[in-house]
């Protein structure tokens, strides 16, 4: 069987899940990373047994014999950047969320993926959650008819907020919400959004981060469904990694409605109280066992890009839903709906005012 040559750029926590899934596929000859963390470089290098490991990325873009990258480097800032080189030097991406943080650069991206003729893909790892794959495959199938309504709330701990908003100046749309915001359009399409409210409610976050704590988001489809996402990161410390989703989806013939609060399980210890493991979006791994959705992303891309197979989540529309947040974040401060498509003065008013 043919096998390719694997990059990742950043091995934190997503990037150190993408990597460990990457050494453990048949479909990988060889797997190369970069991290400028010299000590999670080592450590990444060993329990993954990379062919090479290096702090700066570039050498990674030069290796003739390196087929992919996954970008999964931090802050968010470096996300465009990266990913313009990668496809430049003729790689196949998959790239964290968000795409970039202008409409420009998400366009130019695209642009260059589809110049190139490479595979590019963002992570929105949700789709792979097997139980929100339940609601695409309901909607396809006829079971719950036509759909008239979509209802997402997703919080997270305090925790992961200061992880997150401590990194980079983003609002909840667009970096939890934006996960709801994907799933539901791939979901309702081939309806497309034509207009967004959104109210922002501020809290801790502000004076942190100059961000707000929650944001609440209805989006109008031009077949007139109406979407709902609610979405925050400011709940207690108590829980570790913790995401709680709750999920209505109403037709005409059916409704759907999903916990992903991972209430299930229940760890309670002397030490540390009442913990809930396994909470995390992304996934924990469990011994021999990966219990979570972004594994099976990762191995998907890999054989898109080994068996020529089409990505799950194209690039245009992680694009899509990048303007949606925007609009979220631009109705929030102005407060009033937004029209879309977004033109391109509202749209650089948006990225620069955010949800405060």
């Amino acid at each position: 069987m043919d096998t390719i040559d694997v990059g990742v750029i950043g091995t934190g926590w997503c990037g150190g899940i993408r990597a460990r899934t990457a050494a453990a596929s048949p479909l990988v000859g060889g797997l190369h990373l970069a991290e400028v963390d010299t000590a999670r470089l080592e450590d990444m290098a060993k329990a993954t047994r990379a062919v090479t490991a290096t702090t700066d990325y570039r050498e990674l873009l030069a290796a003739d014999r390196i087929d992919a990258l996954m970008v999964s480097a931090t802050p968010e800032t470096t996300h465009y950047p990266i990913t313009k080189e990668a496809l430049e030097a003729g790689k196949h991406v998959l790239l964290e969320k968000p795409i970039a943080l202008t409409l420009d650069e998400a366009d130019e991206l695209v642009a260059l993926a589809e110049q190139n003729r490479l595979k590019f893909t963002i992570g929105y790892s949700q789709r792979f959650n097997a139980k929100q794959a339940l609601v695409k495959r309901s909607l396809e199938d006829g079971t719950l008819g036509e759909p008239v309504s979509a209802l997402v709330s997703r919080h997270i701990t305090r925790k992961l907020g200061d992880k997150i908003a401590g990194r980079i100046v983003l609002s909840p749309a667009a970096m939890e919400a934006t996960h709801d915001i994907d799933f539901l359009l791939w979901c309702m399409a081939p309806a497309r959004p034509v207009r967004v409210y959104a109210q922002a409610a501020l809290g801790v976050m502000k004076e942190k981060y100059g961000t707000s704590d929650t944001m609440s988001i209805l989006i109008t489809l031009d077949n007139g469904v109406v979407l709902t996402v609610g979405a925050g990161w400011t709940l207690p410390p108590g829980y570790p990694n913790f995401s709680s989703t709750w999920m209505e989806i109403v037709g005409t013939e059916g409704a759907l409605l999903l916990d992903d609060s991972h209430r299930d399980i229940i760890l309670n210890t002397m030490g540390d109280g009442m913990r809930l493991p396994l909470s995390t979006m992304p996934g924990e791994e469990v011994g021999h066992v990966y219990a979570g959705p972004m594994e099976r992303e990762t191995t998907y891309f890999l054989e898109a890009v080994a068996w020529d197979r089409e990505v799950l989540v194209r690039p245009d529309e992680a694009r899509r839903v990048m303007e949606v947040y925007l609009a979220a974040d631009l109705s929030a401060a102005g407060n009033q709906p937004v029209e879309l498509p977004l033109n391109r003065e509202d749209a650089g008013v948006a990225h620069a005012t955010g949800s405060d």
